[in-house]
């Protein structure tokens, strides 16, 4: 099954989550033209231009100029299957169904067990309905508008992408589309042939026009496909040369190109001719009908959704039957129901219940919820190392926070003990930075993670000129011939039980050495507002994980503030920025690790961020699912994703 989350997707914010615990002619109007127009007018009436002119060589002629070289074409499913067919299960499923998870040795022998593929078909329920948890709702079904974590997972069983990677982020072509992808010897240019056996819900066929069109909907600056836009804009052109054969032109030879191709792609039949005249796609009643009734080009099709209720997902029989004949791997669930619960703890008794059969636990949940024989009923539970982490980021444009030596007195000030053993139960990691210790990108050694030390961080406040010179108790510096007492305020979404607390937690310690912080829960959609447009004074929030360290340029680089990027806490240094560029034109992964590592360290020395802990994956399942495995992006952030999970027949 394919995964259509790219590489512009993947750094995610996830407060609320991470914390809890995110035309009739098609071929003329996808070669030529921008979908809308490739020039628009930005909000403050400056024209903004995001794709410029480009004129496609005859595909006869690439051919004759270029070589080409072969990229692997994978079946995600044979892919897994074969990796896990090389894995003994340590237990049987009988006896991991038995255990109770109370230890890294039970976890690794439940999880050996029930991420087993079956046997044969006889083993599989075929007509099973699962019910899958998700903390918010959809703002919309079109995948190309899609920013929320509910948004990716849905747009994964339900969009067709030419690409997808596996659990260690290897990317391959998708062989659901595709039959073959070539890229040239000077990586250029990619070359991909689509398969002339795939269709979208409505019996139209997916066509190398759909993926041309798609880029240039995305590029269109009127269009609000803000997450999938970033990355997508690395490219230059996409030209469909016939139905099946795409080409993609980059701007240059960068070993991130192939991520930049991971756009999901949208019906250029259903699109093409309204986005001229409704360009947020969602407004028209034309774009409101499938809004409600999206066409599918993926496994599955939406045939029900409730708002803040459940999204339900139907396997559809035309993705992999065509005349008769099987052409793709039956899909193992019938029918797919996102159930929305936004109160952690309605969720987790509604999995106890067995009213949802899959449910991200928080520590709390985890550790003192569902160790008693009412859980073990109908459930288990497993976890997995995350490459995600909590922070709390600090605006350097601040008066506060523009001082690197206030923002280690703040990463000093914080009891990390108390939050590691007893907000967050001891089961996560603490915060080392941008990249997990075991990432390939990581630096070797990593730093040592900060400890609370008042006295340090009293010194450096001292010498950033931040001392109590009046005696009244509260920290204050003169700043433009007035006296400025150091008071802010810290947004934190208000979903977010373990975020209070250590939200207290810093306050409390602050307190101690005279600085005044106040605390805001908002709404997470504020929240992520506030970050956007920079207007706090510091936030605790937390990241994902990218398939590539490159991700980070959209957090860390003047180029992010520059093209509205996810640099939230407005860091800049220009030896980051180069070694970013650095980073994504050097080949050779060794040497790659070494640039992101300096990154890395840094960022730490900087410290625009308290990293608070490394998140990792903790999950309640029903006991009669299978089929799950963890990957540094949890157990469905990776190909074939969700689609590797069936019930069994008993």
């Amino acid at each position: 099954m394919l995964r259509a989350i790219g590489e512009r997707w993947l750094w995610v914010l996830v407060a609320s989550l991470l914390l809890a615990g995110c035309p009739s002619n098609p071929e003329n109007s996808s070669t030529s033209g921008t979908a809308g127009g490739s020039g628009g007018e930005s909000s403050d009436g400056d024209a903004e231009v995001l794709l410029e002119p480009f004129d496609p060589p005859p595909l006869e002629e690439l051919d004759a100029e270029v070589t080409w070289e072969s990229q692997p074409v994978i079946d995600s499913m044979d892919r897994l299957h074969e990796y896990l067919a090389q894995q003994e299960p340590l237990v049987s499923v009988d006896t991991a169904l038995s255990m109770k998870n109370d230890s890294d040795e039970a976890n690794e022998q439940i999880v050996s067990a029930l991420s087993q593929p079956p046997k044969s078909d006889s083993e599989v329920d075929w007509d099973a309905s699962v019910n899958r948890h998700a903390y918010m709702d959809m703002k919309s079904s079109n995948p190309i508008l899609g920013s929320s974590v509910t948004e990716f997972e849905v747009s994964g069983l339900t969009t067709p992408s030419l690409f997808a990677f596996d659990w260690q982020f290897i990317p391959f072509g998708n062989a659901e589309l595709i039959e073959s992808w070539d890229t040239s010897e000077d990586r250029m240019y990619d070359k991909v042939v689509l398969r002339d056996d795939a269709t979208w819900s409505d019996g139209k066929p997916i066509t190398a026009h759909d993926v041309a069109f798609t880029f240039q909907a995305i590029m269109n600056p009127k269009v609000p496909a803000v997450a999938v836009r970033s990355g997508t804009d690395q490219l230059r052109w996409v030209h469909a040369y016939d139905d099946r054969t795409v080409v993609f032109f980059h701007k240059e030879a960068l070993a991130t190109n192939v991520w930049n191709m991971f756009y999901p792609i949208i019906p250029a039949h259903v699109y093409s001719e309204s986005i001229e005249d409704d360009p947020s796609l969602s407004e028209s009643d034309y774009h409101l009908k499938y809004e409600k009734s999206p066409i599918s080009g993926g496994p599955y099709v939406i045939t029900r959704r409730v708002r803040n209720q459940e999204i339900v997902l139907e396997r559809r029989e035309d993705w992999y039957m065509q005349d008769g004949k099987q052409v793709r791997k039956k899909p193992y669930l019938k029918e797919i129901r996102f159930r929305i619960l936004e109160d952690p703890n309605t969720a987790l008794l509604a999995l106890k219940n067995g009213e949802i059969d899959e449910l991200e636990l928080r520590a709390q949940a985890w550790t003192t919820q569902t160790n008693d024989d009412d859980f073990y009923k109908l459930n288990t539970k497993a976890s997995g190392t995350e490459w995600a982490f909590a922070y709390i980021g600090w605006n350097v444009e601040t008066v506060f926070f523009s001082d690197a030596r206030v923002r280690k007195a703040m990463s000093y000030t914080l009891n990390h003990d108390e939050m590691i053993n007893n907000i967050c139960y001891g089961l996560y990691e603490p915060g080392q930075g941008i990249y997990h210790p075991t990432a390939w990108m990581a630096p070797d050694p990593m730093p040592e993670p900060y400890q609370q030390d008042l006295d340090k961080a009293e010194a450096l406040l001292d010498e950033a000129g931040w001392d109590d010179s009046d005696g009244d108790g509260i920290r204050d510096k003169e700043i433009g011939g007035r006296k400025v007492n150091f008071e802010f305020t810290i947004l934190i979404a208000s979903s977010s039980e373990t975020g209070l607390k250590i939200c207290e937690l810093l306050r409390e310690s602050l307190d101690r050495i005279g600085i005044i912080c106040n605390i805001k829960p908002t709404e997470f959609t504020v929240l992520q507002e506030n970050a956007r447009t920079h207007k706090f004074q510091a936030m605790m929030a937390g990241w994902g994980t990218g398939t590539d360290p490159d991700t980070g340029e959209n957090l860390w680089t003047t180029k992010a503030l520059k093209q509205n990027g996810r640099n939230y806490v407005q860091y800049t240094d220009p030896k980051v920025d180069e070694l970013f560029e650095q980073g994504k034109r050097e080949f050779d992964r060794d040497k790659r690790a070494e640039i992101y590592g300096q990154i890395h360290s840094q960022l730490w020395e900087d410290q625009p961020y308290t990293w608070l802990y490394y998140r990792s994956s903790f999950f309640g399942f029903n006991k009669r699912l299978r089929g799950y495995m963890f990957s540094p992006r949890g157990p469905f952030g990776y190909a074939p994703g969700f689609g590797s999970v069936w019930v069994s027949a008993e």
